[in-house]
């Protein structure tokens, strides 16, 4: 049975939650895109998620994997395949960021936060950039970091240290997979002070939002539309682009209070 025709189709990981990788698929979604859900363990709320944008008229369907895996990663891809025929964009939104004091962070610790968020990036990018490769139009991969590795706050070591390797991820896939296809592009938003948690105290609200240079909170959809810009340029790629009110050069205290993406 030959699948149905998609014209373009994007991968968000971490997209079934109510996080930023929610918002970029509902960005690409609105602009065409076929979307493939990425979860680990929130199914409930990836469905709900695929309700939501199928109500808005956009082809989806949800995956789920553990990024950590390289077997659930090729799963995860094969199966997009032979829903969708093909990938042009790439989000890698899915993160975890976990405190903990310096003292206090143990081997394990780091290796989860490296698994996670610098080997399930890669392998994600990895599998995606052959794919693209293949493909004669190319593609977009769109890789999250965190504008905080310019300038850590306390309790996050792990973190950190883990999400301090995206940048030279980008720019590595960027030269690598345009040698291959020169049509493949890879960039890199790091995101500030976009959605913090509900649990965070006020005053914690107002010092992070005090650190910026525009003086409020940003919104998840100010990261989709950096997505949708990096996707939409094709002179732009190895880009490093902080999405956070000027936060990395303002003056202040950083606070531990930013969501860098999407929790898997």
């Amino acid at each position: 049975m030959s699948l149905p025709a998609y014209e373009k189709v994007a991968l968000v990981t971490g997209a079934g939650r109510r996080r930023v990788g929610q918002a970029v698929a509902q960005a690409l979604a609105a602009r065409g895109y076929a979307i493939a859900i990425h979860y680990h363990r929130s199914a409930a709320e990836a469905q709900e998620t695929m309700i939501s944008l199928k109500e808005e008229g956009a082809q989806v369907q949800v995956f789920q994997a553990d990024l950590t895996c390289a077997a659930d990663v090729d799963r995860l891809f094969s199966q997009v395949d032979g829903h969708f025929g093909r990938l042009d964009v790439l989000v890698t939104a899915a993160a975890v960021w976990e405190p903990r004091p310096l003292d206090s962070i143990s081997a394990d610790d780091v290796r989860r936060h490296f698994e996670v968020n610098v080997l399930g990036t890669f392998l994600c990018c990895q599998q995606a950039g052959k794919r693209m490769v293949a493909q004669p139009s190319g593609g977009v991969i769109v890789t999250v970091g965190d504008w905080a590795v310019a300038r850590p706050y306390l309790d996050y070591g792990a973190y950190f240290i883990s999400k301090g390797a995206i940048p030279t991820m980008t720019r590595m896939l960027a030269v690598e997979l345009a040698h291959r296809n020169p049509a493949v592009r890879v960039n890199c938003i790091q995101p500030g002070p976009v959605m913090i948690p509900a649990s965070v105290s006020q005053a914690e609200r107002d010092r992070a939002i005090a650190g910026t240079l525009v003086r409020r909170e940003g919104r998840p959809e100010h990261v989709a539309q950096a997505v949708l810009f990096l996707v939409d340029n094709d002179f732009v790629t190895g880009v490093i682009l902080p999405v956070d009110g000027g936060r990395t050069i303002a003056g202040g205290q950083a606070d531990a209070c930013e969501d860098p993406g999407s929790a898997i």
